[in-house]
C-alpha cells in the first residue's frame, strides 16, 4: 500500500505562467516510473507505449491502417448482414466511426500536448483520477487478452470453409494456431510487430483489389454477368428478411442496433495511434489521427457498402446465417466469389484471410503481454510480471496471457459462431470503457487548461468541435452500449428469443471496471479526484520561449 500511495502521490505543479523547466525533477509523479529501471528485472522491459519497437514512422502508419481491416471487417461483417440488411449495417458503422472520430480527436489533444508517448492509462492518471487511470490499464489488458482468442476462434471459423467441424474439431486447429502465435512471441519482442507490418502491407493491397472486383460484380462484370446493384435492398430489403414494414420505424432501429456489437467491434483498436513512439510526438501524433482515420473510414464504408450490393442477407453461404451449408465461409467477401461463380479466387481469398487474421492474433498476444508488462512496471501488478529474458520478451506476462487465449477453446464444446459472437460482445464493451475513459480524461484534461489559463492556441493539435464535441462523443458511446443489448436477442422460427450468454458477456465487463474503481480507491489511501488547478501540466513539458502559454 505504502507503494501505491508514494506513486499516486501528487504535488502542487508549477504556475502556468511559470513552467517546470525540461530540466527539472519530478518529484512524486505518477509518470515518473514510466522509464525508471527495474532493479529485478533480467533486462530493462519497455512500456505499453513503446509497442512499436524500432519502426519508422511510415511503418507504424501502416500497421495502424492495415490493423483496421481485420477480423471485425472481414469476418465480423457476415455476422452483422446476417442478422440485418445492408442500411442497417451502414447505419451503425457511420454511427460508430463518427463517435471514434471523436474519441481519436479527443485522444489527439491529450496526447500532442506531452513530449512523450503516454498510454491513455497514463493520462488519466495525470489529469483526471489514479483510480481511472489503473482501472483503464487493467481494462485496456484485458481487451487485447480476450481479443487473442477472439482472432483463434475466427481463425478456426475460417478454416471451417475447407474443413468442417464435423470432420476436424476446432480444438485441433487452435492447438496449432496457439502454439504458433506463442512461439513467434517468444522468439524476439520485436518480431510481431515486424511481421504485423509486411502483412499490413500485404492486405492493403488484397482490400484494394478486393473493393475492386466488389464493385465489377456490382455492375455484372462476374462470370454470371448478373448486374446486382442495389437489388438486395429490395429483397430481402434494406433492414432484412425479418424486417416488417407494418411496424415501421421502431422495427429499423431494433435491427440496426442489434449490429452495433459488431460495428463497434470493426473500429476496437483506433485508440493505439494516440501512444506512437515518434521522435516528435506533437506532429506525429496529430498526423496520424487526422489522416488515419479517414483511411479507416473509406476502408469500411466503402467496403460494407458494396458488401451490401452482392450479398444478400440471408444467404446460407455466409457461416452467421442460422441455415448455413457446410461449405458456408466466414468472410461475406468470400461468400460474395462464390455466389458470382468465381472459381480458385475464394480458396486465395480465404486463405489470405487465415494469414490476415493468425497475424492479428500474433500482435493482439504481444500488444497484451506489453499491456501486462506496463502494468507491472507502474506498479499496478506483480512486479515479477515485468521480468523479461536475453531476448527482451516479458515471459511472465506472456505466459498469463497466453493462458488467457485457452479460452479459445470453448469451441470445442460449442458452435464457433456463437463462441465469436460472445467474445465480440466482451471485447466491444471493453473497447467502449476504453473510449469513454479517454473522453473523460480529456474534458478534465480541458478543465485543467482552462484553469490554469493556457490557451486554445498553445496546443499542438486541437480536438474537433473541442469540448461539445468530446461530450457528444461521450453520449454517442453511452447510447452504444445500451443499444449493445439488442444483440441478446435473436430471431428463431419467427420468433424472436433472448440469449443470456450474450446479454452477460456484453455487460460483464461494467462491473469489473466499477469493482476496480472502488476498490482501488478504498485500498490506496487519499487517492482523490486531480483538480483543475493541481492537475500537472507542465512535468517533461518543453515550452519554447518565444510561445505564449499564460493568460487569455
Amino acid at each position: 500500500m505504502r507503494n501505491f500511495h508514494r506513486m499516486f502521490a501528487r504535488r502542487r505543479p508549477a504556475s502556468p505562467s511559470q513552467p517546470t523547466p525540461p530540466s527539472a525533477e519530478p518529484v512524486n509523479n505518477p509518470t515518473s516510473v514510466l522509464n525508471a529501471p527495474e532493479a529485478h528485472h533480467n533486462e530493462p522491459a519497455t512500456g505499453f507505449a513503446d509497442i512499436y519497437g524500432s519502426l519508422t514512422p511510415r511503418q507504424i502508419s501502416v500497421i495502424t491502417i492495415g490493423s483496421a481491416i481485420g477480423t471485425g471487417l472481414m469476418v465480423g461483417t457476415g455476422r452483422a448482414l446476417s442478422m440485418s440488411g445492408p442500411a442497417a449495417i451502414i447505419i451503425s458503422y457511420t454511427i460508430v466511426g463518427f463517435a471514434v472520430f471523436l474519441v481519436l480527436s479527443a485522444l489527439g489533444e491529450v496526447a500532442s500536448w506531452l513530449p512523450k508517448p503516454y498510454t491513455v492509462a497514463d493520462q488519466a492518471v495525470r489529469f483526471c483520477d489514479p483510480a481511472l487511470g489503473f482501472s483503464l490499464g487493467w481494462i485496456f489488458w484485458l481487451k487485447y487478452a480476450l481479443v487473442t482468442p477472439n482472432q483463434l476462434t475466427a481463425a478456426a471459423l475460417v478454416v471451417s470453409y475447407w474443413v468442417d467441424a464435423e470432420r476436424v474439431n476446432p480444438g485441433a486447429w487452435i492447438t496449432i494456431f496457439l502454439s504458433v502465435i506463442v512461439t513467434l512471441n517468444c522468439i524476439s519482442h520485436k518480431f510481431p510487430s515486424r511481421i504485423e507490418f509486411y502483412v499490413s502491407s500485404f492486405k492493403l493491397v488484397i482490400m484494394l483489389g478486393l473493393m475492386i472486383l466488389s464493385t465489377v460484380i456490382a455492375l455484372g462484370g462476374g462470370p454470371d454477368h448478373d448486374r446486382r446493384g442495389f437489388r438486395y435492398w429490395s429483397d430481402p430489403g434494406p433492414f432484412g428478411a425479418h424486417h416488417h414494414h407494418a411496424h415501421g420505424l421502431l422495427e429499423k432501429f431494433y435491427i440496426t442496433c442489434s449490429t452495433m456489437s459488431s460495428a463497434t467491434f470493426a473500429y476496437i483498436g483506433s485508440e493505439r495511434s494516440g501512444i506512437c513512439h515518434f521522435p516528435n510526438v506533437q506532429k506525429a501524433t496529430s498526423r496520424a489521427i487526422k489522416n488515419t482515420f479517414y483511411r479507416i473510414m473509406v476502408f469500411h464504408l466503402l467496403a460494407i457498402t458494396l458488401l451490401g450490393m452482392i450479398v444478400p442477407q440471408d444467404s446460407v453461404s455466409v457461416a452467421f446465417n442460422s441455415e448455413a451449408n457446410h461449405e458456408a465461409a466466414a468472410s461475406a467477401f468470400v461468400a460474395a466469389l462464390y455466389l458470382a461463380g468465381i472459381s480458385v479466387l475464394p480458396d486465395l481469398l480465404n486463405a489470405c484471410i487465415l494469414l490476415f487474421v493468425l497475424s492479428i492474433a500474433d500482435y493482439d498476444l504481444y500488444l497484451a503481454t506489453k499491456a501486462m508488462c506496463d502494468l507491472s512496471l507502474k506498479h499496478r501488478a506483480p512486479a515479477f510480471l515485468s521480468r523479461t529474458t536475453s531476448r527482451g520478451v516479458p515471459i511472465y506476462s506472456l505466459g498469463v496471457c497466453s493462458s488467457m487465449a485457452t479460452l479459445a477453446y470453448l469451441n470445442v464444446c460449442r458452435d464457433s459462431t456463437v463462441v465469436f459472437g460472445y467474445f465480440v460482445d466482451m471485447v466491444t464493451m471493453l473497447g467502449l470503457l476504453t473510449w469513454i475513459s479517454i473522453l473523460i480524461t480529456h474534458i478534465s484534461f480541458v478543465r485543467a487548461r482552462r484553469a490554469q489559463g493556457i490557451p486554445d492556441k498553445a496546443l499542438a493539435f486541437r480536438a474537433r468541435f473541442g469540448l461539445p464535441g468530446t461530450c457528444l462523443a461521450l453520449v454517442l458511446c453511452l447510447f452504444i452500449a445500451v443499444t449493445i443489448v439488442f444483440d441478446s436477442f435473436s430471431y428463431e422460427a419467427g420468433t424472436r428469443k433472448f440469449d443470456a450468454g450474450s446479454f452477460i458477456a456484453s455487460y460483464i465487463s461494467i462491473p469489473f471496471y466499477i469493482i476496480l474503481l472502488i476498490g482501488y480507491k478504498v485500498a490506496v489511501v487519499n487517492s482523490k479526484r486531480v483538480l483543475p488547478m493541481e492537475a500537472d501540466l507542465w512535468t517533461d513539458k518543453n515550452v519554447p520561449e518565444h510561445e505564449s502559454v499564460g493568460g487569455n
